[in-house]
């Protein structure tokens, strides 16, 4: 592959985000974070939305919670005839700190890796555009 094809986005986990007790957002919503960034890895290499096949690996490493800001990003690895293959992380860019008040919060200077997968999606022939 001549040039790497990547997407980064970054959001704030809110509270209907969290699931849990405690604010803790389920790792399911990592998940669907790295559904958003293959969608646009898709549209920038074939010009369509295509479609997740599957993940072969996912990783829950550290808890999300309301608030904190999440960036999430995907690298194309592979790109076969219809397939392309993906590797995904989601890292923590800034935490709420609950403990010290409703509102505060740190920016990590060291982002915390969150979640890792990677995956396969596809793009019908009959739908690239590119």
């Amino acid at each position: 592959m001549e040039q790497k094809i990547t997407s980064t986005i970054r959001l704030r986990m809110s509270a209907k985000d969290a699931h849990y007790g405690g604010n803790l957002v389920d790792g399911a919503h990592m998940v669907h974070l790295f559904g958003d960034v293959a969608t646009e890895l898709l549209i920038k290499l074939d010009g369509d939305e295509g479609l997740f096949f599957r993940y072969d690996e996912i990783e829950f490493l550290a808890p999300t919670y309301a608030g904190d800001y999440i960036e999430a990003y995907g690298e194309i690895t592979k790109i076969g005839n219809t397939s392309r293959v993906m590797e995904f992380v989601a890292k923590k860019v800034i935490a709420t700190r609950s403990d010290i008040s409703a509102s505060a919060a740190d920016f990590l200077e060291e982002p915390i890796v969150v979640c890792r997968a990677k995956g396969v999606c596809v793009t019908p022939k009959e739908s690239k555009r590119k």
